[in-house]
């Protein structure tokens, strides 16, 4: 345990930043699944609705280092091919 005020401040920021992170991760994978299950049942519209949410949330996850932005790039691409191969 730190003794430091400052590395204890640390340790609370950091703790939060974790939970943010987290939070961004879940909600991009929770708006996968829900893309998919209306990919798999043949709803394009409701596919077209997730993408977008999912491009928005990962371009946001991006720009604030959640994740990588090539990474963020390769799953819009891939979600968007797959999207384009049922329509």
């Amino acid at each position: 345990m730190a003794n430091i005020k400052s590395a204890k401040k640390r340790i609370l920021v950091i703790d939060k930043k974790t939970a943010i992170n987290k939070s961004r991760k879940s909600e991009i994978k929770t708006y996968i699944k829900k893309f998919e299950t209306a990919v798999n049942s043949g709803d394009i519209e409701k596919a077209k609705g997730y993408l977008k949410d999912i491009e928005s949330k990962l371009d946001r996850a991006a720009a604030k280092n959640t994740i990588h932005k090539n990474a963020a790039a390769r799953k819009i691409s891939r979600l968007q091919a797959r999207l384009n191969k049922i329509a």
